[in-house]
């Protein structure tokens, strides 16, 4: 595989990237939302309503509407509900909320990862050929075995979350807005990181990113090895790659949840500390309700475990299930579309390059 081919790549990785993110961006609105709001302890719920109980001048109804609010806390809203109480507090906008950036994201995003992962494949190609012959190699180029999969993705998925962090930052403050707080362009986003946070914001969460590597590991080397199997049989078909793409994803995502949980907290803590401490100034029952600071990943897993429950580590997790198992076989659908119109687009700069020279 030469640089073109690993440019075709990145470029159909970007492009079917972006299309299957304008297909599914609701449920990551949904699923953001889930991961970023705090659940306050049930257990602290319980004995306010123990609290009622016991009053002398309590009543039937205080007691009633005190356990319909308990019963409301351990009731988990559906996604449908959920994307409804959106509409109505935000308009059927709320529910792209940072589309923008996101479609900038995932494009850079994309196109990182395609680039070094179709990079790294030719490095192993070439290895083959020196030590199998040009034929043999070419025999077996279009599989990787299971180490130079995993390693492929590390390489590829480090690359990409340290280059692209930033763009996701954004991203996830602008998804994660207050329905009360006024909707920002993704420029205000940025200068009001840089003004209020400073540019080290911009990297927050990196470490639980660079942790959740593993999930592109998990999925491109499921990926790699059932293609290699159906591969042996026949031709991959279009809808091959949209299955594929989705078993990669939902063993992926269902293994690495927690952590995608941590990294979302971590992106928007330092705004909402801010905003906490505004609101502690002129209300001591803010300041006790004030976000908790999560100073590594160990800690927030830790602490949202024991404040909050080991649950809020899954909150959202049906909605990201399916939008993240939606966009990536969405992903590799548009993406094998596209790489035969990437190739053509580049050989036609190139012709019109050698041309003009």
């Amino acid at each position: 595989m030469s640089s073109s081919d690993s440019v075709a790549q990145a470029l159909a990785g970007a492009g079917g990237g972006a299309l299957a993110m304008i297909t599914t961006y609701p449920l990551i609105t949904l699923s953001t939302r889930a991961q970023t709001e705090r659940r306050k302890s049930v257990s602290a719920d319980s004995s306010s309503a123990a609290a009622t109980v016991d009053l002398p001048d309590s009543s039937k109804s205080a007691v009633d509407a005190a356990r319909k609010r308990l019963a409301a806390l351990k009731k988990k809203p559906s996604i449908v509900a959920a994307a409804s109480k959106i509409i109505q507090r935000e308009g059927v906008s709320g529910l792209y909320s940072g589309l923008q950036s996101a479609l900038f994201g995932i494009s850079v995003t994309n196109f990182v990862y395609y680039y070094f992962y179709e990079g790294t494949r030719s490095v192993f190609e070439r290895r083959k050929a020196l030590k199998s012959g040009a034929a043999a190699a070419a025999a077996i180029s279009q599989s990787m075995s299971t180490l130079e999969s995993m390693l492929a993705g590390a390489i590829a998925g480090s690359a990409t979350v340290i280059l692209t962090n930033p763009i996701w930052v954004v991203n996830t403050r602008e998804t994660a807005r207050v329905g009360s707080a006024p909707k920002q362009s993704t420029f205000a986003t940025i200068r009001d990181i840089l003004e209020n946070d400073g540019p080290g914001a911009f990297f927050a969460g990196l470490m639980p990113a660079l942790v959740l590597v593993i999930n592109p590991i998990l999925q491109y080397t499921i990926f790699e090895r059932l293609r290699a199997v159906i591969e042996r049989k026949r031709a991959l078909r279009p809808l091959d790659f949209f299955i594929l793409g989705a078993l990669g994803k939902l063993v992926a995502t269902s293994t690495t949840y927690p952590y995608i949980t941590v990294k979302a907290r971590m992106q928007v803590q330092r705004r909402r500390a801010a905003a906490a401490a505004e609101a502690a100034s002129s209300s001591d029952a803010a300041a006790a309700d004030a976000p908790p600071v999560y100073t590594s990943t160990v800690s927030a897993l830790k602490q949202i475990a024991s404040t909050e429950g080991w649950k809020s580590l899954y909150s959202g997790m049906d909605s990201k299930i399916v939008q993240s198992v939606l966009t990536s076989a969405f992903l590799f659908y548009f993406k094998e579309q596209l790489v035969v119109a990437a190739v053509a687009f580049l050989q036609l700069a190139r012709r019109k390059r050698l041309a003009a020279n």
